[in-house]
């Protein structure tokens, strides 16, 4: 490829703002306090290098990717990146400062550069070199422009060079192509925008300006977060998201293993230990995530959108995402916008409100230069049929345009397991909160709430307290506080009555419903604003007839118009409502007073969360003894939570009729669609009040041969069920090692400590995969019990203990330490040094980043191995004597 063609694509906004993630921040810049006074030298300016680089040497190489993307072939790219990334990495050994390096040419300054690594060019062919050269001279211009704008000082001392340098920056096309260092080409200066004769006008200018008038309207629609109930009566529903976000953790789809390293091993084995969003997202272009309802799927990809947009993102995120443009594509939408969009409906999609005045074709332009962040929310909001539909269109998105990032998210059990893998995307899980999590939540709800100068001011300290001793305690609750829409609505109820907690599922949906929509109301008015004043079940009768439409029609939105038609056919069957106002004036106060439905864009109307439409829908459904509507779609994934709900509502024998119904024939359902059924029979058990104990054992008849898995997917799956399926597993004892382990995986699959007297019947297991499958589970259970019961009782051979908080860390100090550990949560290293029985200790697998030096490790005398985990930054300043193992 020409040297000038290839430099030419490398336009201002893709460059600028990849080259400001080779350096520090000035916030993050040991320097910054004197930059106003003097020079500052190149290498302490530079992000990866120091005891704590924010970008690491896969960080530079796969940033040097994605500059060239636009600029060379793929074939091209990787000879070239490598080159770049290593004469990048020089800067760090640089003798120049800033001042000076401004002073200089953008040429000869990228003929320093090229000087420090005289060896780089020989690998590449003639034209690789010609095309290294081009790209660096591109570089130069922009990293020297970098230094006059981070400095006040340069800037002043040097206007015309930061002048100059502004404008060949704004007009780069490209390089003089003869390979020596030479100046840059530049398009001709047009005054007053009038184009010389037979030029092209330059889109670029009007794009940068939409691109950073996007960025501030990104921020502006997705930078909050609702918080149920953290004082209805004087604060809004939505809090800042960086003020209100708890980070979130993941699970790889396929997981590292919990024994020894995995190159020692023949199989995946037992999943590693949840690590932060940013850390498992760290390097991947491509991923699907699942999550539960309420798991924090949109809260996690707002998070994104709202970083990038910001250029405010963790380091393991900031080499990959820095400079991109965010879309967050709600899928829900899509069919109110003639179903999936092309990259110019995006902004449509998203309900952006300057949709209509962005530059033409400019999404298209982004996505071709590789810049974008594409943030597709919701898959499972997509009806069924239209799933294939939508995979085929992100297969085709992602090879028309190489580059962009991708994040997609979805209910487990919405997609297949590998839905997206053959298309190059990796899989990730949200975690459920751990203790420590649930913790953390229950203490920043609090202070939020105190924050607000409230009436009780002087009780939330009591009920903050109450509430973590009783969620840690109470099982009911322990269940329940998985999520951060569950924990908020715990938090929520326990302060609204008084210290007083329902203990199920359905209790808490019903409570929920009466605060928000009693309480909300009455505290935030002492008279109705608009002429309506309805009680709370009229408001809930109304409320599920519109999530009873969104039910049978497959839809997580309405248009407004069908919102209030559908209001007013259900409105004279309810007096109260009909003699108060028309369907218009009923639909504005459920929208405005009920704290439950939204208006996502112009014209649509949603529920806050789709667990309480699911719950609403299923209450319509009970009423209307509609059962068969139910078991026609019991096969369909998400009609799952909705049938649940049901069964917790119905009468007995209506109980009944739907576990019979779900395990009998049904017309038109496949084998695989059939045993989904009877599974969610089982499931459906223990939310069933009372029941005809013929039909419970008639349930646990159909689905006990379904209780041995034959995969590990299978297994995990099992696990949605709930504690019920530990009434259904085999017993232990008759079990091959092989299916042990299959067992082990759907016993620890299930959060509750139940669980633990199932597991007792594993834990004298020799096989390592079994007992290390045990080992990882700990943090899901009590830990005093769990050590007790469980790991105190597992050979320790070869076996890697995880410790993800202190209580498990002291926990096995009072069992005498363990000589292999794994490290998998936020520790200091004095409380390892403390934790830790260093006369036992061999080896140590670091899964989670520390984020200090390891010279600490001097106090573990015994230490042989250090294991890093793949996606960490390598450690510093670890003792001699220590092998260290990547993994």
């Amino acid at each position: 490829m020409d040297p000038t063609t290839a430099a030419a694509r490398l336009v201002p906004g893709h460059v600028g703002p990849l080259v400001r993630a080779l350096f520090v921040s000035a916030e993050d810049d040991p320097a910054a306090e004197v930059a106003d006074d003097r020079p500052v030298p190149v290498a302490r300016l530079v992000a990866f290098r120091g005891e704590k680089p924010a970008l690491t040497d896969e960080d530079l190489e796969r940033l040097a990717e994605r500059l060239v993307a636009p600029a060379v072939p793929a074939e091209a790219a990787l000879p070239l990146a490598g080159a770049l990334a290593r004469t990048l990495a020089a800067l760090a050994a640089s003798e120049l400062d800033d001042w000076h390096a401004v002073r200089l040419r953008p040429g000869d300054f990228a003929q320093r550069m090229r000087a420090a690594v005289p060896d780089v060019e020989h690998a590449l062919t003639d034209d690789g070199r010609a095309l290294y050269r081009a790209v660096l001279d591109v570089l130069a211009v922009h990293i020297l422009l970098f230094f006059t704008r981070r400095s006040d000082f340069v800037a002043r001392t040097l206007p015309s060079e930061t002048r100059r340098l502004a404008e060949l920056a704004a007009g780069q096309d490209g390089s003089d192509g003869d390979g020596g260092g030479g100046e840059p080409v530049f398009r001709e200066a047009v005054p007053d925008g009038v184009l010389p004769d037979g030029a092209v006008p330059d889109e670029e200018a009007p794009d940068d300006a939409f691109e950073a008038q996007y960025a501030r309207d990104v921020t502006v629609l997705h930078n909050h977060l609702t918080i149920f109930g953290i004082d209805l009566a004087h604060s809004p529903d939505s809090w800042p998201l960086d003020a209100a976000y708890l980070g979130l953790q993941c699970e790889r789809g396929q997981p590292e293993t919990s024994g020894p390293p995995a190159r020692e091993r023949r199989d995946p084995g037992p999943q590693a230990p949840p690590v932060p969003a940013e850390q498992a997202l760290s390097g991947l272009d491509r991923v699907l995530v699942r999550g539960v309802a309420g798991s924090g799927k949109t809260t996690l990809l707002q998070w994104l959108a709202v970083g990038t947009a910001r250029d405010e993102l963790p380091p393991a995120l900031s080499a990959e995402l820095s400079g991109r443009v965010p879309f967050l594509l709600p899928v829900r939408r899509f069919a109110s916008h003639s179903g999936i969009p092309s990259p110019d409906g995006f902004l449509a999609a998203m309900g952006h409100p300057g949709a209509a005045g962005q530059p033409p074709g400019w999404a298209e332009r982004v996505l071709r230069a590789g810049r974008g962040l594409l943030l597709v929310d919701g898959v499972d909001e997509a009806p069924e049929d239209d799933r294939e539909r939508l995979r085929t269109r992100l297969r085709e998105w992602t090879t028309r345009y190489p580059g962009n990032v991708w994040v997609v998210t979805s209910r487990p059990s919405a997609v297949p397991e590998d839905w997206l893998a053959p298309d190059g995307f990796t899989e990730l899980r949200l975690a459920p909160m751990s203790r420590e999590d649930v913790a953390a939540f229950i203490q920043r709800w609090h202070q939020a709430a105190a924050q607000q100068s409230p009436a009780d001011l002087d009780r939330l300290g009591h009920y903050e307290r109450t509430l973590l001793n009783a969620v840690r305690i109470t099982r009911d609750l322990g269940r329940l506080a998985t999520n951060p829409l569950m924990c908020g609505l715990l938090c929520a109820l326990h302060r609204d009555r008084r210290g007083y907690l329902p203990s199920g599922r359905k209790e808490l949906y019903d409570a929920g419903l009466s605060m928000l929509l009693e309480r909300r109301d009455r505290e935030r008015a002492m008279v109705p604003t608009d002429a309506i004043d309805l009680p709370r079940q009229p408001k809930i009768q109304l409320l599920q007839k519109l999530a009873h439409w969104m039910l049978v029609n497959g839809r997580s939105e309405m248009g407004r118009d069908v919102a209030v038609d559908t209001l007013a056919r259900h409105l004279p069957a309810i007096p109260d409502a009909a003699r108060q106002g028309d369907a218009e004036d009923v639909y504005r106060h459920l929208l405005n007073r009920t704290g439950l439905l939204r208006e996502t864009t112009p014209g649509t109307v949603d529920f806050v969360h789709r667990t309480f439409q699911d719950y609403l829908a299923a209450r319509a459904t009970v009423q209307r003894h509609d059962f068969t509507l139910l078991l026609d779609h019991a096969h369909h994934t998400e009609w799952e939570d909705v049938i649940r709900m049901a069964v917790a509502l119905a009468r007995p024998d209506e109980c009944a009729q739907l576990l019979n119904g779900l395990l009998a024939p049904h017309a038109g359902v496949k084998a695989a669609e059939a045993r989904h059924r009877k599974l969610l029979a089982a499931a459906c058990l223990e939310h069933a009040t009372e029941l005809d104990p013929e039909v419970r054992r008639r349930v646990q008849r159909f689905t006990r041969d379904m209780m041995r898995p034959t995969t590990p997917a299978g297994a995990r799956a099992l696990g949605w069920i709930g504690p019920i399926v530990l009434e259904m597993l085999p017993d232990p004892a008759t079990a091959t090692d092989a299916e042990a382990y299959l067992l082990a995986l759907t016993a620890t699959s299930i959060g509750d400590d139940m669980a633990i007297d199932y597991l007792t019947g594993l834990r004298e297991r020799p096989h390592l995969d079994v007992r290390a499958q045990l080992a990882s589970a700990w943090r899901k259970y009590d830990t005093e019990r769990y050590a007790r019961e469980i790991i105190a009782h597992l050979d320790d051979t070869e076996l890697y203990f995880p410790v993800s908080d202190p209580q498990e860390l002291h926990a096995l100090r009072r069992l005498g330490g363990r000589p292999h550990l794994q490290i998998a949560g936020r520790f200091t290293p004095d409380q390892l040094i403390e934790g830790i029985v260093a006369e036992r200790l061999t080896r140590l697998w670091l899964s989670y980043d520390l984020g200090v030096p390891m010279d600490w490790l001097t106090a573990l005398p015994r230490l042989e191995t250090l294991l890093i985990g793949s996606r960490l930054p390598r450690p510093t300043d670890i003792p001699e004597g220590i092998e260290v193992v990547e993994l």
